[in-house]
């Protein structure tokens, strides 16, 4: 069964950092290109960033691209988003998905992310 547990989001003032980590099972996660997509109030789930499955080339929406990183470690079948200089546009509930423009699985619960100004 295909679980994609997401964590590390919170409350932070605009300007700040976050790290988001997903732990995935269920599947060859080493044998995936992985994505992270965001989903504010009221709008539609967006995709945020791409990383291959051996973690080489990436891609990153506009909006995000020079803040956020994406990064994973087929080791710990994890994938990360480090969130900085933040802004109160990021606020979103974040998920991870394996795929590398289209999600392949079901979503899990997503972590919040809410900056403040």
């Amino acid at each position: 069964q295909v679980q994609l547990v997401e964590s590390g989001g919170g409350l932070v003032q605009a300007g700040g950092s976050l790290r988001l980590s997903c732990a995935a099972s269920g599947f060859t996660f080493r044998s995936y290109a992985m994505s992270w997509y965001r989903q504010a109030p009221g709008k539609e789930r967006e995709l945020v960033a791409t990383i291959t499955s051996g973690g080489g080339p990436t891609n990153y929406a506009d909006s995000v691209k020079g803040r956020f990183t994406i990064s994973r470690d087929n080791d710990k079948n994890t994938v990360y988003l480090q969130m900085n200089s933040l802004k109160p546009e990021d606020t979103a509930v974040y998920y991870c998905n394996a795929g590398y423009r289209s999600p392949i699985f079901n979503w899990g619960q997503g972590t919040q992310v809410t900056v403040s100004s």
